[in-house]
């Protein structure tokens, strides 16, 4: 994941495939980096914590991260799946986001607990609906990767059980019906993008569950993963990854 990340933020050009879609990564990573030097990723870690810390910067940051491993995805690149090609940015991003952001003395057990957290989190949606789009939309990918990333963040930040099952079902909730319309049937428009809004809404949802107590909730997290299998179901089959719909036809490639 980092060196995916590490890629896609320094490197420019067009995505191929004939859509032309330029790079973002790179541009967006020019205009944020400091003045601090390095020669590797993990020394690269280290110069973004010296950089400026805004809001405005972390959610750009966040964006550059999520946009650098789809587009590396996107070019043929090395592959992170997680859990599928088209949602591979929003975990990575999140958990770099605690690492620069949040937690500066973050070490490789930090590392595990995350992804062992979203693991397991993935691993419900997988067996109780699905996490393919092609079966039920973006949700099941998008929507999956940030309930994910929201529910291994709050691990993190030191939530309790309930309140990692409460980020996971905030983050799901409101993707619910996100549908799946690649232009030319790439996974780049507006693929790319959901990404870098995934891992927005899995910081926010982890926000909120950490100031929520779980005596009020009224949504439990099994609750939103049935509704997302029965959205699924309902859903047309022309927004479930053919291209049939959606943006998909409503944005040609002559137009790109």
């Amino acid at each position: 994941m980092l060196d995916s990340m590490y890629v896609g933020c320094h490197t420019e050009g067009v995505l191929p495939g004939g859509l032309n879609v330029k790079r973002r990564a790179f541009d967006k990573h020019e205009k944020l980096k400091g003045q601090k030097p390095y020669t590797n990723a993990y020394e690269w870690i280290d110069s973004i914590r010296n950089t400026e810390v805004k809001f405005r910067e972390i959610l750009k940051w966040v964006s550059c991260f999520a946009l650098s491993v789809n587009e590396v995805n996107a070019s043929l690149g090395r592959v992170v799946t997680a859990p599928t090609n088209g949602s591979a940015g929003v975990i990575p991003s999140v958990l770099m986001y605690y690492l620069v952001i949040e937690n500066h003395d973050a070490n490789f057990e930090d590392i595990k607990k995350f992804l062992l957290v979203a693991g397991e989190i993935g691993s419900l949606f997988k067996k109780n609906a699905t996490i393919s789009a092609a079966m039920g939309g973006c949700q099941a990918e998008i929507g999956v990767s940030s309930a994910m990333a929201a529910a291994a963040l709050t691990e993190l930040m030191g939530g309790t059980p309930e309140q990692v099952l409460i980020a996971a079902e905030i983050a799901m909730e409101h993707h619910l019906g996100l549908t799946c319309d690649p232009i030319g049937g790439l996974v780049q428009i507006p693929c790319i993008e959901r990404n870098a809004m995934g891992a927005i809404k899995a910081i926010s949802a982890s926000e909120l569950a950490l100031d929520s107590d779980p005596q009020h909730v009224k949504v439990p997290l099994d609750k939103v993963i049935l509704t997302m299998w029965e959205t699924a179901k309902d859903m047309n089959t022309k927004y479930k990854e053919t291209s049939e719909g959606g943006l998909a036809i409503g944005v040609n490639m002559s137009d790109c």
